[in-house]
């Protein structure tokens, strides 16, 4: 089983692949603020897992199920995230913090009701339609609000 810590490793090596198209132990440890040794344990679990490919001192490459899973996170850290911004009305760099420390904490379960209710109240569409946060069928439709895209690091 995945940790929530392991999901933000796996978030972090998917953004920086979008940013840089090539992801290094360095550039994670900089972004997360931990040490070397710690991504290193941490893609060991995360091989383990089938969710990268790595070798000490050699490439990381996020698979596809990897991918997936950075998805999933991304989608919990915008559902909050548009929680906090359009509906509280709480200041942007308010909300930034708050999602990533409120999603470390929330079920999917939880999530997936979040969700619903923030569709409805925001009016982008009805999720009525069964809608679960493991089924990446309604991820674009999260970022259609005006909400710059990547602001995550």
């Amino acid at each position: 089983m995945i940790t929530k810590s392991l999901e933000e490793y796996i978030k972090t090596m998917y953004l920086l692949k979008q940013k840089k198209h090539i992801v290094r132990v360095t550039d994670i440890a900089e972004k997360m603020n931990c040490t070397k040794a710690s991504v290193n344990k941490a893609l060991k679990i995360l091989k383990q897992e089938n969710l990268v490919n790595y070798e000490t001192y050699g490439k990381i490459e996020i698979t596809e199920e990897g991918e997936k899973l950075a998805r999933k996170v991304l989608e919990a850290y915008d559902i909050i995230y548009l929680f906090l911004t359009e509906i509280l009305k709480l200041d942007i760099e308010i909300a930034e913090i708050e999602s990533k420390n409120i999603k470390m904490s929330l079920k999917d379960e939880t999530l997936n009701q979040l969700a619903k209710y923030v569709h409805k109240e925001l009016g982008l569409y009805d999720l009525n339609c069964g809608y679960d946060i493991n089924n990446t069928k309604c991820l674009s439709c999260l970022r259609t609000t005006s909400r710059k895209k990547n602001e995550y690091f």
